[in-house]
């Protein structure tokens, strides 16, 4: 409807506006792109045929010689503050952000890079890649692989035939449940409650997760980056709008029956 379409209008001209100057950076007004993409049309990008063919060394420097993978992911990532903050915040973590538009990607990449150059030995552990995560987490992330993965003001797809582009979902929990370690950590934040409700519906109704509760959230030193370090997060604080957080721990598998 016409609501929702200069709602979008307004976001897409407002990018350029946010995040934080870097020395030797990349402008973000050259890196203009649509707010949102299909995930459902099919990847016209190259992609791993399966995680063992993915090199994380040309992401991390030091991944191959400490024989590691990515541990944290950051889906839909956006401008790249969410990631760059968890690089610092947990500096013995391999964070990779993963997001479907070409150009936004090439930004992060870019103001990674940057902050490489002026920060000798500091984020080597945060990497982008450019990724439909509806699709292609399979190419990228083995069993019990990742501690935490990120869901960070998602495209709430307000249309109830779009519904099925939303990115948490019963099929996609499952995928998820699959790529977190027993233990790992699901994020879910938006400032649109509809999606809210929809998130923590689905992730309740799911057996492999289990909702912390506010003390554990509060306790939980990646919540505060979750509610205040992206792009997103800080645009939805300027205009005093709400943020709705809710955090979910992978439970153990339950025995099979006889």
């Amino acid at each position: 409807d016409k609501k929702y379409k200069n709602m979008v209008f307004l976001k897409r001209i407002h990018t350029h506006d946010v995040g934080e100057h870097i020395e030797g950076g990349p402008n973000k007004r050259k890196f203009r792109s649509r707010a949102h993409a299909n995930p459902l049309a099919d990847p016209q990008f190259p992609y791993p045929v399966r995680p063992s063919a993915v090199k994380w060394e040309e992401f991390f420097p030091d991944a191959q010689e400490q024989g590691r993978m990515a541990e944290f992911a950051d889906i839909g990532c956006g401008f790249g503050g969410l990631l760059v903050n968890l690089a610092t915040t947990f500096p013995d973590k391999y964070s990779i952000g993963m997001e479907i538009r070409d150009k936004v990607t090439a930004f992060v990449d870019e103001r990674i890079q940057a902050l490489r150059r002026t920060n000798e030995g500091k984020y080597r552990n945060c990497a982008v890649v450019r990724c439909n995560a509806m699709k292609c987490l399979p190419n990228y992330f083995v069993k019990g692989q990742l501690e935490k993965m990120f869901f960070c003001f998602a495209d709430p797809h307000f249309k109830a035939k779009n519904h099925r582009r939303r990115i948490i979902s019963t099929n996609l929990l499952a995928e998820y449940a699959y790529y977190l370690k027993e233990g790992g950590l699901l994020y879910s934040i938006t400032d649109v409650e509809e999606l809210h409700i929809w998130n923590t519906k689905h992730c309740d109704a799911h057996p492999l997760f289990e909702r912390l509760t506010d003390a554990e959230i509060e306790a939980d030193p990646a919540v505060p980056l979750v509610r205040e370090s992206s792009e997103e997060s800080r645009k939805v604080a300027r205009n005093d709008g709400d943020k709705f957080l809710a955090v979910y721990r992978r439970l153990p598998n339950p025995p099979l029956s006889s």
